[in-house]
């Protein structure tokens, strides 16, 4: 089978070489892809906003499956438009992503169908939504309704920044996705992402991972895509992601297909772990980034296999992931999250590469003049795979040492929650 996967990032990288270990691929086509995907695979140039482009790509390389990575081409429809084309895509239809798309949908859902999650309020109105944070008070949290690149979120500590949120998301600061707000209550407990495969009528568990947003050390500094994660996510059970399915997941699905929008594809669940179980902060409705990348470390099964039976309907009854852990750093050029410095050279990923257990995926790179640069905010991830936490951090660092990166930093503790316990 001939394979599409969209996308350019970490995530990518990391689906293209679990795609590539499947005994059904024939060919695997990256759009537009980085020079980590080009190794595993041929990049092609191909814009993914440009549904008719795609669409006639599709045919003339009969591609039999295509693979979306980010949720910009989800949420604009992209599945609808391949699938009135008869081509069979991996994702959900653009109603289905507005769980990711409109956080004051997905907030709107779990009301309806009394689905676990903070209590919360929209706006259109500055004055309003001011109002609102004045009465509540602080800690509060302050979302764009829309996508926002990983950016529309603020964990507000003190009512001034609540404040200074509301005003910013009103100004402008994130565009058409800020037009709305939705307000919600700060919940108390520890993170954890939760990920789950579905076809339209049922859902089975992936994989936990934990996620580290902020920029620097100790959880400090501003949000930003990620700076690394580690996988299982100790506090994520065998009995809390039961609780998770059926509380949580399997709800969602079911409220899905009863609002006439069935989601297939991979909902991944951002929650709050606290004394009263699980609660739902946010959906996306793509693999996480740099989540996925020890997620596909980890999976023993195939995962064209898997994403196959998503698209038409018929999900196996679990999927086998490997007991190690598996921990990711990220790479960053200087300046990041603000305005990252690119261009910076990089050279001795294959001194990383041949430490055991150790792989370095791609994510913003390219090639000049045959020397690897950097290309945006999120540069490189250095993955382990480890029999704990501790040694597969331990080995993350080697990999990540061993790089010659002058202009890149990284977060020295990914991990540390769970190092810690």
């Amino acid at each position: 089978m001939n394979v599409l996967l969209i996308g350019s990032g970490g995530r990518e990288h990391a689906l293209a070489l679990a795609l590539a270990n499947s005994p059904l691929l024939d060919r695997l086509f990256v759009a537009p892809g980085n020079p980590g995907t080009a190794r595993v695979g041929q990049n092609v140039a191909l814009d993914a906003g440009d549904f008719a482009q795609v669409i006639a790509f599709c045919r003339a390389e009969a591609i039999g499956l295509v693979v979306i990575g980010p949720e910009q081409p989800l949420v604009d429809g992209l599945v609808d438009a391949l699938e009135a084309a008869g081509l069979k895509a991996f994702g959900p239809s653009k109603a289905a992503a507005r769980l990711e798309g409109s956080k004051g949908f997905t907030k709107d859902l779990c009301a309806k169908y009394h689905i676990p999650t903070g209590a919360y309020e929209r706006f259109v109105d500055r004055e309003k939504a001011l109002a609102y944070v004045r009465e509540k008070g602080a800690p509060i949290v302050v979302k764009a309704d829309g996508l926002a690149a990983g950016k529309g979120v603020v964990v507000a500590m003190t009512l001034e920044q609540a404040e200074q949120a509301v005003d910013a998301l009103f100004s402008g600061a994130f565009g058409a996705a800020g037009a709305e707000a939705v307000i919600e209550e700060w919940l108390d407990g520890e993170e954890a992402s939760f990920f789950a495969l579905c076809d339209g009528e049922k859902a089975i568990a992936f994989a936990s991972a934990q996620d580290h947003k902020r920029v620097g050390d100790g959880d400090h500094g501003p949000n930003t895509g990620g700076m690394g994660a580690f996988s299982p996510a100790p506090i994520v059970t065998p009995e809390m992601s039961a609780r998770v399915m059926r509380e949580i997941v399997e709800p969602t699905v079911a409220a899905m297909k009863a609002e006439g929008c069935p989601f297939k594809g991979v909902l991944f669940a951002g929650l709050m772990i606290g004394k009263d179980g699980p609660r739902l902060i946010e959906y996306n409705t793509r693999f996480g980034d740099p989540e996925c990348q020890v997620m596909m470390v980890r999976l023993a099964d195939d995962l064209l296999g898997l994403l196959l039976a998503c698209a038409e309907g018929r999900l196996p009854e679990q999927v086998r992931l490997s007991p190690k852990t598996a921990l990711t750093v990220v790479l960053a050029a200087r300046g990041y999250p603000g305005t990252p410095l690119k261009g910076g050279r990089i050279e001795a990923i294959d001194a990383a590469e041949k430490i055991p257990g150790v792989s370095v995926i791609h994510a913003g790179t390219k090639l000049e003049g045959g020397q690897l640069v950097a290309n945006g905010g999120r540069v490189l991830n250095v993955v382990a795979l480890a029999d704990s936490v501790a040694e597969a951090q331990a080995l993350a660092y080697r990999g990540v040492d061993a790089i010659r990166f002058p202009d890149g930093f990284c977060r020295r503790d990914i991990g540390w929650r769970a190092t810690g316990r």
